[in-house]
């Protein structure tokens, strides 16, 4: 049996009749509110993170872990099992390069003790929340599936109090499969290519082909744990501010479930705790005299302000009394946009920042708090003020850093290489559809978030596509309405089915790399000539979300080549020198490929992976961040709103 035939609408039906024999009906797909999880006096947290047994499916079929009911037992009951962390790919883990480049299914399994007073009270709900697995997950408590999730970089949650208590004397058995198979219809795409000439491959060889540049890491990339809350509880917010003179306006609107009469209260304090507001009901609007506004990183003298909002709900239902609290950090700042500026507060934002990825030694995707603060180290080193989640959505714990720093997101989800004509398909389209209602159910009330973005570098010019993203783009704007959103173009794609749709136009170019390697002297008259086009035909403020060059670190050459410093240097500055011309005009951000090397597929294009990062992959910086670094700092000392205290030393 072929993998493709595995991953293909055909055969996972079959797997789902599987599942049918498994109790579907013991939980379910949370479909409604996705808040971050937290402690309060009504909400517990037991993190399941740390080392998991883990067992790829090595059968020619990937699928002998549903043939003999892996789930039903311990994993290791049923074959050799090895450690694996979690969170963390599991590619590069081991010395198998089996491991490392594997496609299809991989189990993980634990067994954990939940808490006996969470046991014991039927009146608290106990959830499992997976932060992401790539791509297709399917997830089983003590033998019985309770949920499954399509596509990665999201979080997927299911209510298994009831399970749990069936036999409270045993711990409960946590087993997830995973499938990084990609297809026409995921995102982002791909497709399995089978090797059948036995002259040249083994039996039933294939390979995965992808389009897109950043290798295809799998496994349970972000924080597994259990949390609870009462059976009736607060299950959704959602906020949206606005300023009047100096008055802060926020609408909020709360969902309660578990309970038909809810008693809400809402109460919207100061960094300082004193409560600045307050109100009652599911809906109403908060006003705050003397507003803190929240302002980007290097805009403002007191950026990245966060006030809290306390919802505290009580409710009784059949004969129980319920209290739920959660506490949701509030900025307060408006976004708008005109046909020439970015406006964050009313006033011009210009785009100082960097593309990124979550990509680092060893761990590969996994979140990693260390890696995570030494980040957010360099990005105010460099004086950046933004970044764009290239090319997936990032860890919330990110966009939470985001909000207390003040950097400025565009928020992207997974669209990228979408490069085949069977791509746009209905069926694709539904599911794209499917995950940026995902998206913005996550991440719509983190005041760093600004922009969402779509898709990048689509095949644009293919005729299903206008349809395609017209779609797209509406219905994103109609999940929220109060952020403008784009999609990455690259300039040479035709420019008539998607940006007339966005309210942002992003391009990437790589003149004098990808396009006329090696001659410096046309980036001036090309990314001139790419900005009077754009912006000619579509009266859009634009983003130069991508520019840059590959250098390998400490390779030098006089006159200067490709990959050395000296010639990533002379893009830079070549590039800032347009930029300083167009963006006393309509450019309204630069944003640099990429914040640090990362991992590719291997191929004759690329050396142990993308080194077109100003730093390297250990977060140790090229000559291109030095660059970056004055750049960015004189742009900010340029608005002349900062405290002396910020102000770049004179010391480059």
């Amino acid at each position: 049996m072929h993998v493709c035939r595995m991953i293909s609408p055909g055969k996972l039906l079959i797997i789902h009749v599987l599942f049918q024999s498994a109790q579907w009906d013991a939980g379910y797909l949370l479909s409604t509110g996705m808040l971050f999880p937290q402690e309060s006096s009504s909400r517990e947290i037991k993190e399941l993170n740390g080392l998991w047994s883990f067992r790829a499916d090595m059968s020619l079929s990937r699928n002998k872990g549903f043939e003999e009911a892996w789930y039903k037992s311990r994993l290791s009951e049923s074959g050799p099992v090895i450690d694996m962390p979690v969170p963390a790919s599991y590619n590069d883990i081991t010395q198998d390069p089996k491991l490392r480049d594997f496609i299809g299914w991989v189990w993980y399994d634990r067994e954990v003790w939940v808490p006996a007073g969470w046991v014991a009270d039927e009146g608290t709900r106990v959830v499992l929340r997976v932060g992401s697995a790539h791509y297709y997950s399917v997830v089983w408590v003590n033998g019985v599936k309770v949920t499954e999730h399509n596509g990665g970089h999201l979080p997927f949650e299911a209510e298994i109090g009831d399970l749990i208590r069936e036999n409270p004397k045993v711990p409960c058995r946590i087993t997830i499969a995973v499938n990084n198979t990609l297809t026409l219809e995921t995102l982002p795409p791909g497709t399995i290519q089978h090797m059948d000439d036995t002259s040249k491959y083994p039996g039933g060889y294939f390979v995965q082909s992808i389009m897109f540049d950043f290798f295809n890491y799998a496994g349970i990339h972000r924080p597994v744990l259990l949390y609870t809350t009462p059976k009736a509880y607060v299950d959704d917010i959602t906020v949206v501010t606005d300023i009047s003179e100096n008055t802060g306006i926020v609408s909020y609107s709360v969902s309660a479930v578990g309970s038909p009469i809810a008693n809400l209260k809402i109460t919207l304090m100061d960094k300082d705790g004193h409560c600045v507001a307050s109100s009652s009901g599911p809906s109403g609007v908060l006003k705050v005299v003397d507003v803190n506004l929240w302002w980007p990183y290097l805009m403002h003298e007191n950026p990245a302000y966060l006030y809290s909002m306390e919802v505290h709900m009580t409710a009784v239902h059949e004969g129980g009394a319920y209290e739920d609290v959660y506490t949701l950090p509030i900025g307060i700042r408006t976004v708008q946009v005109t046909s020439r500026q970015f406006l964050i507060n009313n006033k011009p934002f210009y785009f100082h920042g960097v593309n990124k990825h979550e990509d680092a030694d060893i761990r590969g995707r996994g979140f990693d708090w260390p890696l995570i603060v030494k980040d957010f180290n360099l990005l105010k080193w460099l004086g950046a003020n933004s970044f764009r989640t290239s090319h997936y959505p990032y860890a919330e714990e990110i966009l939470q850093m985001c909000d207390r720093h003040g950097i400025v997101v565009i928020d992207e989800c997974p669209g990228v290489g979408i490069k085949d004509i069977r791509s746009f398909r209905n069926a694709s389209l539904a599911h794209h559809l499917d995950v940026m209602d995902e998206l913005v159910r996550r991440d719509k009330n983190y005041p760093s978030v600004v922009m969402w973005s779509v898709a990048n570098e689509p095949a644009a010019e293919m005729p299903p596509a206008g349809f395609y993203f017209k779609t797209l783009i509406s219905h994103t704007k109609s999940l929220d309405s109060t952020r403008p959103v784009t999609f990455i173009t690259d300039s040479n794609y035709a420019r008539d089915n998607g940006a007339p749709y966005v309210d942002v136009i992003c391009v990437n170019s790589y003149f004098s790399w990808y396009h006329d390697p090696g001659h410096l002297e046309v980036i001036p008259i090309q990314l001139h000539t790419q900005f009077e086009n754009w912006y000619g035909k579509y009266q859009k403020p634009i983003i130069q979300s991508e520019y840059g060059a590959d250098v390998v670190p400490g390779l030098h050459s006089d006159p200067p080549m490709m990959f050395t410093e000296e010639y990533q240097k002379i893009v830079l500055q070549s590039y800032h020198s347009v930029f300083d011309q167009k963006r006393k005009e309509y450019v309204i951000g630069e944003l640099i490929w990429n914040f640090a090397d990362f991992m590719t597929v291997q191929g004759v294009t690329r050396v142990v992976g993308n080194k077109k990062g100003i730093f390297s992959r250990q977060r140790q910086p090229k000559a291109g961040a030095f660059i970056l670094r004055e750049r960015y700092w004189r742009l900010a000392n340029e608005t002349g709103r900062l405290p002396s205290w910020t102000r770049y030393p004179c010391q480059l």
